[in-house]
């Protein structure tokens, strides 16, 4: 199992340290631009080995996409990250080309990988993707959701004053501040509803605070976070390496689904070794349809700015 990640900054790294740490990849592959960043990354992880029991092989590269070759997984981190005060949907236009370069130089030396990206605007750039690659739609899966569901459970263990293992909860829609749908109502504590512990006003501000979850820490670090993205995508990477089925909701190309067609957005999938194994719908109410619907419409018109 050999992985790649493209962009050894903060988030970058990260992903190939949990990915490392959790043992089930032979290969991580950090590469990035700019002359011996990735190689130094790779180098101080695997002065980590010993010391945190992990026998996967990290190397770095300056650019040289033939050391990737054979990759089964991809992961597309290269961009500039938000400044505070900054939209994920300002940072299109110099990412939108970043990520085409990136995608097709991966492809031509893994023509069987999946790919999975994390670069922001991050669902504009998986539909970017699908549009210039020609890859199957279950091969090229968006980190949003993941994510953004990781921190509403964290905002949910935090009101309820509960361990966070006893909190499940789910965010579908677009990636962004205004786009995500926290599904509150569907949101449990030990298979009992949230609604059960926590009124409504304490719900709604847990939702407030997990879609402005990045931009809480961008103002805080002075940049994106890395922590919580890299875990996120090791996660991800996980479940499709070892063929677990695990639900996650992902960025992923929708041809009807959930009532949207050509458009990448947050939903729940499957994944194992085949990538999206499949898209599951669940029932929504009016209210969450209609969140869901007009996320949609922000992420369309975002993608209204991509040059394909």
């Amino acid at each position: 199992m050999k992985v790649t990640v493209v962009g050894a900054g903060a988030v970058g790294a990260s992903c190939a340290e949990y990915i490392a740490i959790k043992n089930f990849a032979s290969e991580v592959v950090l590469l990035d631009i700019k002359e011996g960043y990735a190689e130094g990354k790779a180098m101080d992880l695997m002065q980590t080995a010993s010391l945190n029991g992990f026998d996967t092989k990290i190397t770095g590269s300056t650019n040289d996409y033939s050391k990737t070759a054979g990759s089964n997984i991809c992961v597309i981190t290269s961009g500039i990250p938000r400044k505070p005060g900054m939209t994920r949907e300002e940072l299109i236009g110099i990412n939108a080309g970043i990520v085409k370069t990136v995608s097709s130089s991966l492809i031509e030396h893994s023509p069987n990988t999946i790919i999975i990206v994390v670069s922001n605007p991050m669902d504009t750039m998986t539909y970017l993707v699908h549009k210039t690659t020609g890859l199957p739609k279950s091969r090229i899966i968006g980190m949003g959701g993941a994510l953004d569901s990781a921190r509403f459970k964290y905002r949910l263990a935090e009101a309820l004053e509960a361990p966070i293992s006893d909190v499940d909860g789910m965010v579908i829609g677009g990636h962004s501040d205004k786009g995500m749908v926290p599904l509150t109502a569907h949101a449990t504590r030990n298979s009992v509803k949230v609604s059960e512990f926590l009124s409504e006003d304490r719900l709604n501000q847990v939702k407030e605070d997990t879609k402005v979850g990045g931009a809480t820490l961008t103002k805080l670090l002075g940049t994106s976070a890395w922590y919580a993205p890299g875990a996120a995508v090791s996660g991800l990477v996980q479940a499709i390496a070892c063929d677990q089925k695990k639900m996650f909701p992902c960025s992923v190309l929708l041809e009807g689904e959930y009532g949207l067609n050509d458009l990448c957005i947050g939903v729940p999938v499957i994944l194992g070794k085949n990538g999206i194994e499949s898209i599951v719908e669940i029932k929504l109410s009016d209210a969450e349809k209609a969140h869901m619907a007009e996320s949609a419409e922000g992420v369309k018109k975002t993608n209204g700015l991509l040059e394909l």
